[in-house]
């Protein structure tokens, strides 16, 4: 059994943020009951489908029950309200002010079930001139300061991350908050309403190196400065891989894997403070010598002494890479419909109460049926609400 085995999750989230907030929550062992339109949530219309199910959808969702409601309709307001009644956490992304709008505020759910931790996952936060503004990851990486980090180093044009970070950096920041809230009853036996933007999650994800320019306001430098050292990617003969020294004796190695012992006693280059001083000059140097060699060659030479280093895998190479065959951190499920399945496993590995993917991504509405009849509705009343498209089974 998972470490929050017994706990109940509402999840009227869609996209990325907290469908995988919640994920995580169920690969720990939370039954979570994902509410969702009875057309289904965006994700699941985002790519190709396999056994009606894209693959993104699958990944952000997997271990969950769906059930689909008309929440505009009186009966599918009921409903939700019934599953609230003694659920542990609810957690909503819709604009601020749009749950209130529907009926499903904290103080309405509250005033039937005082021990639910109620989240609110907003773009921008509840307050300010970009409060109601519609919002996608990188909109977020354009204000968060991502974009100016990943700038070109030469030409100084902004880059965005290419993959969707600042939904599931928030991920990651409300699946650790909700753990702590619900620390928290035990303590208090009352929940709480936890509020967090994707904004905010990003600036406190990219500040501790990523704006040390701006950390002591009386000593302001701009923090590209210490940015330089992050580019550590450099061409081979057949490949790229990466190499880093940061401490004197990792420097000693990479100068006498590259047999640039000359560089050992160079004033440039003699001290930790020295290196990242010229650390543009000492990175062109490195290049300019590892370039020469093949990649299992100097990849192999750095590693007897001591140097980190790896090759830059593709994506397709990190199923057959023997570390992660060797933690096996990619997955591998038949499951009814889909057949094998890889997803990566739950990273945090429980030594009493272990971690597992409880089954796929769902199809719309497949368990709709199931948590009617468990909230008492006889089979006259489901068929009714299937028949009025109240609740809708894919």
């Amino acid at each position: 059994m998972g470490a929050l085995a017994g706990l109940k999750i509402l999840d009227l989230t869609s996209m990325v943020s907290g469908p995988v907030a919640a994920m995580m929550l169920a690969d720990q062992g939370a039954r979570v009951i994902k509410v969702e339109p009875t057309a289904g949530e965006q994700m699941r219309h985002i790519g190709s489908k396999h056994n009606d199910v894209t693959p993104a959808f699958f990944s952000c969702n997997r271990g969950k029950e769906s059930i689909a409601l008309d929440l505009k309709s009186e009966a599918g307001k009921e409903i939700l309200l019934k599953l609230a009644k003694d659920a542990d956490v609810f957690i909503q992304n819709f604009r601020p002010g749009a749950i209130d709008r529907m009926g499903f505020g904290e103080e309405v759910l509250r005033s039937l079930n005082d021990r639910l931790i109620y989240v609110s996952i907003s773009g921008f936060g509840e307050q300010g001139p970009y409060a109601d503004k519609r919002v996608y990851d990188p909109i977020v990486q354009a204000l968060s300061g991502a974009t100016d980090i990943q700038a070109d180093r030469v030409s100084g044009k902004p880059n965005m991350f290419r993959i969707i970070l600042a939904d599931k950096v928030t991920a990651l920041t409300a699946a650790q908050a909700i753990s702590s809230a619900l620390y928290a009853r035990e303590q208090s036996g009352r929940g709480q309403h936890i509020r967090l933007s994707m904004l905010d999650t990003m600036l406190s994800f990219f500040w501790p190196e990523g704006m040390g320019g701006l950390t002591y306001a009386e000593r302001e430098f701009d923090p590209k400065q210490a940015g330089g050292a992050m580019d550590l990617i450099y061409e081979t003969q057949d490949r790229y891989i990466t190499a880093g020294v940061i401490s004197d004796k990792e420097w000693l190695g990479m100068c006498r894997a590259l047999g640039r012992e000359d560089w050992i006693e160079d004033e440039r280059f003699i001290s930790a403070s020295a290196r990242f001083k010229n650390v543009g000059e000492r990175k062109t140097l490195t290049a300019a010598e590892i370039c020469k060699w093949p990649s299992a060659e100097i990849l192999q030479r750095f590693e007897e002494e001591g140097v980190p280093c790896a090759p830059l895998l593709d994506r397709a190479e990190l199923l057959e890479h023997e570390q992660i065959n060797a933690n096996g951190s990619i997955t591998r499920v038949d499951y009814a419909g889909f057949g094998e399945v890889r997803q990566a496993r739950p990273a945090a590995q429980f030594s009493e109460t272990p971690s597992h993917i409880a089954g796929p991504g769902p199809k719309l509405g497949q368990h709709g049926v199931s948590l009617l009849a468990e909230l008492g509705f006889s089979p006259e009343e489901i068929d009714a609400l299937l028949r009025d498209k109240t609740v809708t089974v894919g």
